[in-house]
């Protein structure tokens, strides 16, 4: 409900107190200026993860023998760069039993791999860790034991 009294009847005090002192347009630029720019950051950020060159995902694994699980997976690259995508298997304790790097030629939109892993022991899980084109993913190191040697890869019959 609006005022019964101008704005001029009012002493300052009560202009403050009651709402009626004017807003500053600076301030109204500056919050609309705040506003735009975080709806261009989000546009921005959200055209970034859209437009990854390389989709990846974990199909499927198996533990095929004590030292040995076959981990499943498919790469889809819409760049012409090799892709770096990195496997890991752990214990039921999440302790690193097997790591390898694996490099997929670029050139191929789509390609689905099955990766023989050596591992230390039984595996409890294995996991995709994550797929790059063109650099080294961001994911975590190795994290075997103190003292403990990741297994060479990959996994061969022979040894």
């Amino acid at each position: 409900m609006p005022s019964p009294y101008r704005r001029d009847q009012l002493s300052p005090e009560m202009q403050a107190r009651y709402g009626m002192d004017r807003k500053p347009k600076a301030a109204l630029f500056f919050g609309a200026l705040v506003v735009v720019g975080f709806v261009i950051v989000l546009v921005w950020i959200t055209v970034g993860m859209g437009s990854q060159g390389v989709q990846y995902r974990l199909l499927a694994w198996e533990t095929k023998a004590p030292d040995r699980v076959d981990v499943i997976f498919e790469v889809r690259n819409e760049t012409d760069a090799d892709v770096l995508c990195i496997i890991r298997a752990q214990d039921e304790r999440r302790v690193d039993l097997g790591y390898a790097e694996v490099i997929i030629p670029g050139g191929q939109e789509y390609v689905s791999m099955t990766y023989r892993l050596r591992t230390l022991a039984p595996a409890f899980t294995a996991e995709l860790l994550g797929c790059s084109a063109g650099e080294r993913p961001r994911v975590p190191g190795p994290q075997f034991p103190p003292g403990v040697a990741p297994p060479l890869q990959p996994h061969s019959p022979s040894g």
